[in-house]
């Protein structure tokens, strides 16, 4: 994962975090600015109570008829002692018979007890109207959103300031091991080069073949070290590759490392057309799982390779009569090791992952412990007959 994918994930749960944190004060919050909303309310119709009381107060006996005080957002109306609407402007369902201020979800109405036979015979006027709490809510989302962004920027300038010295110790690493790396491909090419030499100037020498069987296995760790600190800089072109060829000629090559083991090599290869990849990364993709076979199956023993078509697929199998595998689904993290008496990095199955995931290689897994396991690739294909 990179420097700056790292502390935008870790800001992100930081973030939610906190946030979680807030949702707790920002509810009581929520409930007391509704109360004060509520409040607020209240005072408005009392003063539209009043208004109407004392509209009614000034009313003169000798006026004909008396003009009901009427206003925009607010419904009013005069009740009897059974709450029986004498004048009603109120289009509302009263639920509540009780003096004082009540509130229905999103309707609020006071209840103001009248003077007896004082207005009209009325015993009760009732104020109503609609109270909106969407301020309310835009507030709150406003000051949630604010926080919420300013403890992520806070976060990720943190979190940044606190990697640096960890990204500075990263990059002196990463630039050792690219260094050791490179160091070591050369007198690695010496030692075979001078191996293959002298076994041509001398009759078999056990010794040497062993010597050559170890230097195959440091040069497949050094390629698979060399793709790990390239592969993400590099642009790996496809090419149509012959794969009975490419393979036979894998094979050849870790005939010496099985020998080290007395195991046998079986190869059943038939013709499977051609398929488009990167070379480089096929070769990842072969060496890690022959090396992975050579290495957890018992001496004494057999591999056996097999390549053939099958629903006009290219099939690739390698099987192996060893420890097996109790932990399928964790063999392909990097770093991870079953049996860490075999040696490696446990990095090789996590290359071929990431190469057979990218190229659309279908892998199918058989294994038993103590039997042996079979990995399955299933290639696309480009078949020149179709071209």
């Amino acid at each position: 994962m990179k420097d700056s994918q790292y502390s935008t994930k870790y800001a992100l749960i930081y973030t939610s975090f906190v946030s979680v944190i807030l949702l707790a004060p920002m509810f009581f919050y929520f409930i007391y600015m509704k109360n004060i909303y509520s409040i607020q309310n209240k005072l408005l119709l009392k003063e539209k109570s009043i208004l109407v009381v004392k509209a009614m107060h000034e009313y003169n006996q000798n006026k004909e008829y008396f003009e009901y005080p009427r206003f925009k957002t607010f419904e009013s109306g005069l009740y009897d002692e059974g709450f029986q609407p004498i004048y009603s402007l109120i289009n509302y369902k009263i639920k509540y018979f009780k003096d004082g201020y009540h509130l229905d979800g999103n309707d609020a109405y006071l209840i103001v007890k009248l003077p007896k036979g004082r207005y009209f015979g009325a015993k009760y006027l009732i104020i109503k109207n609609q109270v909106s709490f969407a301020v309310v809510y835009e507030k709150l989302m406003l000051i949630l959103f604010s926080v919420v962004i300013l403890v992520f920027i806070l976060s990720l300038f943190f979190l940044k300031s606190f990697a640096k010295p960890f990204k500075k110790l990263n990059k002196r690493l990463d630039n050792f091991i690219k260094d050791s790396v490179h160091e070591i491909n050369t007198p690695l090419s010496i030692i075979s080069v001078n191996i293959d030499l002298y076994n041509r100037k001398n009759s078999p020498n056990k010794y040497m073949q062993r010597m050559k069987a170890a230097t195959k296995v440091l040069s497949n760790i050094y390629n698979d070290m060399d793709y790990l600190i390239k592969h993400d800089r590099l642009k790996y072109e496809k090419e149509s590759i012959n794969m009975a060829i490419f393979l036979k000629d894998r094979i050849d090559y870790f005939n010496e490392v099985a020998l080290m083991k007395n195991i046998i090599i079986n190869s059943n290869i038939k013709n499977c057309d051609n398929i488009e990849m990167n070379t480089k990364q096929l070769q990842r993709v072969i060496d890690n799982t022959i090396s992975n076979a050579i290495k957890y199956s018992y001496e004494n023993s057999e591999i056996d390779i097999s390549l053939y078509m099958k629903d006009k697929k290219c099939h690739l199998s390698f099987k192996d009569y060893g420890v097996g595998i109790d932990n399928v689904e964790k063999i392909f993290s990097r770093y991870y090791r079953e049996d860490t008496s075999k040696g490696g990095f446990g990095i090789g199955l996590n290359i071929v992952k990431s190469i057979i995931s990218k190229a659309k290689i279908e892998l199918k897994i058989d294994s038993t412990p103590k039997i042996g396991s079979e990995f399955l690739y299933i290639f696309p294909i480009i078949s020149s007959k179709n071209i």
